[in-house]
């Protein structure tokens, strides 16, 4: 009888003999592996306020004299830019010689449920630039945003120019209406006010949610199907867990930021409309003069390469340049090209930077 089902009962028989190897090796490995860490780079708490932290990272003496300050998201924790010591972009840009410093929002719970971008960015990322400042006597720091932490930056500077020298933007969403951005079309008719209003606070699982719903068979299936293929290998096992508690230890997200942030970024588009306000003050990214580093990822699904791209057309500087980096969104800090290329690529436009501004490198 034809069937297009070809079976060679050899090569089944030992793809099964090979399945349960692994998962007899699993079953001895897992209960040996201790609860996987990350945020390895030494480092020392240089400000806090409420449930914020600013971490400043030591090991090793800077060569660069004006210091780096990363403005994560709120989404997820900060750790990302720290996983592993051998996947850590602070630890290569500390390697690169640049002097790091790292905004960590920390949970908010109910007592931050009415914070506004307005207390995020006039507030404590304010006061995070000026307790960086006057670590160093200066009056311009550089800013390294990331995603919603460099749509952050980017707003931050449009109304803070004097406090900013450099200004490097990681797959950082500018264009929220690009045609492939899946995020932006699911949130087009949601009624975020009362969204809010019955939440709360939105809680992190939901967060979690919804963007693993964006590839539901990659993330929800494919990827736990692949786990059987490193169960016998407890390095890459190691990796694997760090990885998920990464993505499961998330920050819920503040009630009021969270409306803003969707009514006036996704929804309104407003930040390319120029029509966005925050804390009553215009946000106008042609009022950016400083230079700026804007990498994006050609893979990502969460920020979409066009979405980026769109920052040259509306931003102020004549000093603009991009990058692409071929990978996904997540994949542009642990990946093993991104050790070898994102880093030295901030350290030597950052070095440009002085020579054209007349410093010494």
């Amino acid at each position: 009888m034809y069937t297009p089902l070809r079976i060679d009962p050899a090569q089944a028989l030992a793809e099964i003999n090979r399945f349960q190897h692994k998962l007899a090796a699993g079953m001895q490995n897992l209960p040996k592996l201790d609860e996987p860490e990350y945020a390895h780079t030494p480092r020392e708490l240089v400000y806090c306020e409420d449930k914020l932290k600013v971490w400043h990272f030591t090991g090793t003496r800077p060569t660069a004299k004006t210091p780096v300050l990363i403005v994560y998201a709120l989404v997820n924790t900060v750790w990302m830019t720290d996983l592993q010591p051998d996947r850590s972009l602070v630890r290569n840009l500390l390697e690169q010689g640049e002097d790091v410093y790292l905004i960590d929002w920390g949970y908010p719970d109910g007592a931050d449920r009415w914070l506004t971008l307005d207390d995020y960015l006039n507030g404590y990322l304010d006061r995070c630039v000026d307790a960086v400042r006057h670590r160093h006597g200066l009056d311009a720091i550089n800013l390294l945003g990331i995603c919603q932490g460099g749509a952050f930056s980017l707003c931050y500077t449009a109304m803070h120019p004097d406090k900013v020298k450099n200004l490097i933007t990681m797959v950082t969403p500018v264009d929220f209406h690009t045609p492939d951005n899946m995020l932006s079309h699911w949130v087009q008719n949601l009624d975020v006010d009362r969204f809010v209003d019955v939440m709360g606070n939105i809680p992190a699982g939901l967060m979690n949610w919804v963007y693993l719903t964006l590839k539901p068979l990659r993330l929800n299936q494919q990827k736990y199907v692949g786990l059987v293929d490193i169960l016998d290998n407890p390095a890459e096992l190691e990796n694997f867990l760090r990885m998920e508690k990464w993505i499961f230890d998330s920050p819920d997200q503040a009630g009021e930021a969270f409306r803003q942030f969707i009514k006036d970024f996704y929804q309104g588009n407003k930040l390319v409309k120029h029509s966005l306000e925050i804390g009553g003050r215009p946000v106008d990214l042609g009022l950016i003069q400083q230079p700026v580093l804007n990498i994006y990822a050609e893979q990502d699904h969460l920020v979409p390469p066009d979405a980026s791209r769109a920052l040259r057309q509306h931003i102020g500087t004549r000093d603009y340049t991009e990058v692409a980096f071929k990978g996904g969104h997540i994949g542009i800090y642990v990946s093993g090209r991104a050790q070898r290329e994102v880093p030295p690529a901030i350290h030597q436009w950052l070095r440009a930077r002085l020579t054209k501004q007349g410093f010494e490198p």
